[in-house]
């Protein structure tokens, strides 16, 4: 059926219905004289006449009556059944793959997932942890989360926790046998537990900055690991210095278990943002999820 035909005879069912082509036409949002317009050209198609047309009043003809009666419930099931489709729409479902560090994924996602599944039990979010820069695109994620700096600028970014800093931590022992450090060029003295970046296959050169002023340095020592919690863990087992960031860090600064040093040198960093491609067509359930990871201070 061409869409000429089916507005014209949806346009009848509204004058039938409120037996007023003012009133119809209001309903469905065309003028009155378009609206008597579309019912004259039905009739003339159909060679019929379904409507008399009084000054007062408008009413179905025996023709008219038999086609309302007979075509009115199926649109009426055709608007039902566009009505759940929407709702299915809306209902928020699926799985959702992101691809994370192992801090952001602790420190962010961790706390504000156990808040928001609950909420949608369609949901399934499924978390990828590499320390690396990922391709989402080319590996099927719907979004990643990176430092705000490093996110390219063809993508969309969303803030979902606030700065944070690095922090040089050592374990009381470990300070008892070594001064700590007051230049960053002074941990090439020092046993330091190095992070393997996955994707670079490197080792993380430790970055300060102070005054303007910024410093990398290359650390060694006799403990290498990929995961920035392993890291932390050796330091606290007293096998070296750490590089870690300071939220991690502090439950065990506050138990005497590490202590600070160069804390001068370590500046906030751009907090995580939740990153994905703007031509992305968001899913329910995707938008859903970025208003609850999103960062509210």
């Amino acid at each position: 059926m061409a869409r000429d035909e089916l507005s014209e005879l949806r346009a009848f069912i509204a004058v039938a219905k409120e037996r007023s082509f003012t009133k119809a036409a209001a309903r469905i949002g065309v003028s009155a004289s378009a609206l008597s317009h579309t019912i004259r050209a039905l009739e003339e198609r159909l060679g019929l006449r379904l409507l008399t047309r009084t000054t007062r009043s408008v009413s179905t003809t025996e023709a008219g009556e038999r086609l309302f009666h007979t075509i009115a419930p199926h649109f009426d099931q055709i608007r039902a059944e566009l009505d759940a489709l929407s709702e299915l729409r809306d209902k928020p479902s699926g799985t959702l793959r992101i691809s994370s560090g192992v801090h952001a994924a602790e420190a962010i996602l961790r706390p504000k997932l156990a808040a928001f599944l609950p909420q949608y039990p369609d949901v399934t979010v499924e978390v990828s942890i590499d320390n690396g820069f990922v391709d989402i695109v080319g590996e099927h994620f719907d979004a990643g989360v990176r430092l705000g700096e490093s996110i390219s600028k063809d993508m969309i970014a969303v803030r979902i926790g606030p700065d944070w800093r690095f922090l040089v931590v050592g374990a009381p022992d470990y300070f008892a046998r070594r001064s700590p450090p007051e230049h960053p060029g002074e941990l090439t003295n020092h046993q330091c537990v190095n992070l393997r970046l996955a994707s670079a296959g490197g080792l993380y050169a430790w970055e300060f900055e102070k005054d303007g002023r910024e410093l990398d340095v290359r650390v060694s020592g006799q403990m290498i690991y990929d995961s920035i919690v392993q890291v932390l863990h050796a330091a606290v087992d007293g096998l070296g210095l750490a590089f870690v960031p300071e939220d991690l860090a502090q439950p065990y600064i506050e138990a005497g278990q590490l202590q600070a040093a160069l804390s001068d040198w370590c500046p906030p960093v751009q907090g995580y943002h939740l990153y994905y491609p703007n031509r992305r067509l968001a899913s329910p359930a995707f938008v859903r999820l970025v208003d609850a990871l999103r960062y509210r201070p």
